[in-house]
């Protein structure tokens, strides 16, 4: 089956659109988008498209709090294989890995997940940086979360956290939604605590997840085909790092290819393993310390050093600066 381009429209978005108080008529039409699109084998819109989708959806809708019932319908009643596969998780920390994995291959977006002390926090971030989102959509990708975790455990859990890049109106409905104050920063980020994300889903379906997995990596396959080496390898050390597991071995083996062949493709490439590393953790640190409040001996371990210092000493050769400086300076602003 080919893969389609673009990202996939499920067929039973006319099911849920109906139930939002539209029309899919109505909805297609406002967003510009084809008649026929819903009735299609594979369809899939661009990523304008889709949020022009999601736009005519909430302009259309009928009812109130439209990004909750959507998180809701994707979870209960959609059939969607990332979904449901992560619904077949042993517990939300193992079900959040797997969505960060294949998150790509129903949006536009990659998942960043860092596991401390205080919990596990998730911050989705949306590819594209020309095209703004609808402001909306962070409430669904938080409402979803949310919605994914009480249907597997059969709890009503509250995050511990959560930031959304806008105040939604009703706040006070979200806020009851969630059972927790929303605060308002830069990016969406949610936090679970960690006895909440180690418990166990009654949804867990290991021999389901055995049949899912082939096909999912089949389609990220597919997805790689026209990425180069250092887009690849980036991708792999961005799930790998907090888990310390971001030798090049490792990554070879993620990639199914030889150490070797990944050495010499990276080289024909004009650069190398541990230039592409340093990046990536250079980026990263700057972004927990920036977007985060967490402390720097923990944002060591999530960029993947046993010892603190080891992070200090590399955070100064790559910009002159120390971690808490970084901070400093930018507080300022």
């Amino acid at each position: 089956m080919a893969a389609p381009k673009g990202y996939p429209i499920e067929p039973s978005w006319r099911a849920l659109i109906a139930d939002l108080g539209a029309k899919p008529a109505d909805v297609l039409r406002r967003a510009e988008l084809p008649a026929d699109l819903f009735s299609r084998a594979n369809a899939a819109v661009d990523i304008p498209g889709l949020f022009r989708l999601w736009s005519a959806i909430e302009s259309e809708a009928t009812v109130d709090e439209v990004p909750i019932r959507i998180a809701r319908a994707l979870v209960s009643d959609t059939f969607s294989p990332v979904c449901f596969a992560a619904l077949c998780s042993p517990n939300m920390r193992v079900a959040a890995e797997r969505i960060q994995r294949h998150k790509r291959l129903v949006a536009p977006a990659k998942l960043e997940l860092s596991m401390g002390r205080s919990g596990l926090s998730l911050r989705p971030t949306w590819l594209e940086a020309g095209v703004p989102p609808p402001p909306s959509l962070a409430e669904s990708e938080a409402a979803f979360f949310v919605e994914l975790i009480r249907k597997g455990t059969r709890e009503a859990i509250k995050p511990t956290a959560l930031t959304l890049p806008h105040r939604p109106r009703r706040l006070a409905a979200y806020e009851r939604y969630f059972g927790v104050a929303i605060k308002k920063g830069r990016r969406l980020s949610i936090t679970f605590s960690a006895e909440d994300v180690a418990r166990p889903f009654l949804t867990m379906n290991e021999r389901m997840w055995a049949m899912f997995e082939p096909e999912l990596r089949r389609r990220l396959e597919q997805l790689d085909e026209g990425a180069s080496t250092r887009e690849r390898v980036r991708s792999v050390l961005l799930e790998a790092l907090p888990s310390g597991q971001a030798s090049m071995d490792t990554v070879a083996s993620r990639l199914a290819v030889s150490r070797r062949s990944l050495q010499r493709r990276l080289k024909e490439e004009g650069t190398s393993f541990q230039s592409i590393l340093n990046r990536t953790r250079e980026d990263l640190g700057r972004h927990y310390l920036l977007e985060t409040s967490l402390p720097c001996a923990e944002i060591s371990f999530l960029l993947g050093y046993e010892d603190p210092n080891s992070f200090f000493r590399a955070f100064h050769e790559w910009t002159g600066s120390t971690p808490e400086g970084l901070r400093r300076a930018a507080a300022l602003h």
